[in-house]
């Protein structure tokens, strides 16, 4: 049974509370339609959502792993080839890779941002290597002009893994416009929450954007003449209905993140706890405000015994996972990806969190830190 906290990690119930009529009046339509399966709802959604990307082209798929791993095949990457991921990510970035059959090769983040460091992506470069995904890392765009430049210069391709950064700005420009492709998830805790998986591409390519279509549907655009070996990753026509009624809402919920993490920045300036680094020319949407403490698991359960739930983001880099032992990493491989790990603390961050509560956290985090000098 999960503990009962005063200040939950996320209030995703107030969420759709807050629009319950709008939602509600979603369902019915998309009941009442007779039409479940890329249907208008899904269509409509890929419009909106490609207008407020700034791209010329959405696909709405069955979540953000299948979003990345459809970009990947539809770039014919796949046996014998490398893609540079970061060490420091949750691992579905990575699994998008091993999905298509190529290798993830890791490069290590800016210690600052948390994101791929683009200084150390050539030297990870080989003839294997096809392509480069930049992950945005908690809402925060990752440093895209030099990125692409690498791409154009050994000739790769540049996708994104937005699925932490729905509407964050990078030099004025939307993430999931900033490469070849974007992949984004609607997984229920993200800006853009869907109320169940969901997932998309977001691209300027339309010979991409067309063979995904036909990749996400069993290879097939139309019925049962199936072109190529494709897959069942299609957006849900109800969850599309839904992200419809709640992308009218997302840069209203992500201001309001941005006032609390500006909170946290003020209340906890000065203090022992390492707070986010946001780069003048990025615009954030905090999907999550992360802190550094060398003694995070002591902070931990001092915020639980305050009734404040905080989590880990992430506690067991991808080298690291069992499920990448056949790489022969080893602790010591990713140095800056490991520390991140052992030391990072997510603390509550949301369109419904209140400010009251966002000082109460804040007060927590001051009184564990009287006395306690933060060391890395």
């Amino acid at each position: 049974m999960m503990p009962n906290y005063k200040i939950p990690f996320l209030d995703l119930k107030a969420a759709q509370m807050e629009l319950y009529e709008s939602l509600e009046f979603a369902f019915e339509n998309v009941l009442n339609s007779g039409l479940y399966i890329l249907g208008n709802e899904v269509q409509l959604f890929e419009n909106e959502f490609a207008v407020y990307c700034e791209t010329d082209h959405c696909i709405g798929v069955g979540n953000g792993l299948e979003a990345l791993h459809l970009i990947l095949r539809a770039y014919n990457i796949g046996i014998g080839d490398e893609v540079i991921v970061p060490s420091n990510t949750y691992i579905a970035t990575w699994l998008a890779v091993t999905y298509a059959g190529a290798t993830p090769i890791p490069v290590e983040p800016d210690e600052h941002t948390f994101n791929i460091d683009p200084l150390r992506i050539e030297n990870a470069i080989t003839p294997r290597t096809k392509a480069i995904i930049a992950v945005h890392l908690y809402g925060h765009p990752a440093h895209m002009d030099p990125i692409n430049d690498i791409g154009k210069k050994y000739g790769l391709k540049v996708i994104e893994d937005a699925a932490q950064a729905h509407g964050a700005l990078y030099k004025g420009r939307k993430t999931g416009s900033l490469g070849d492709a974007a992949g984004f998830s609607f997984y229920p805790g993200k800006n853009l929450g869907a109320v169940g998986d969901g997932g998309a591409v977001t691209t300027n390519d339309v010979e991409l954007a067309e063979k995904i279509r036909i990749l996400r549907n069993y290879g097939s655009r139309i019925k049962y003449h199936n072109e190529l070996q494709g897959f069942n990753s299609r957006l849900d026509e109800l969850q599309a209905a839904f992200l419809r009624v709640k992308l009218r809402h997302l840069d209203e919920w992500n201001a309001r993140r941005k006032i609390i993490a500006d909170q946290y920045i003020g209340q906890l300036a000065n203090t022992m706890l390492i707070m986010p680094h946001v780069v003048s020319w990025t615009e954030p949407v905090w999907h999550l405000f992360v802190v550094r403490h060398p003694e995070r698991e002591k902070l931990q359960e001092w915020l639980n015994e305050a009734g404040i739930n905080s989590m880990i983001h992430y506690p067991i880099p991808p080298h690291l996972q069992p499920a990448y032992a056949d790489l022969g990493y080893r602790n010591g491989s990713f140095i800056i990806a490991e520390q991140m790990a052992s030391s990072v603390l997510s603390i509550p961050i949301g369109p419904h969190l209140t400010q009251v509560q966002a000082s109460e956290i804040s007060n927590a985090c001051l009184n564990f830190n009287i006395g306690k000098q933060a060391s890395f």
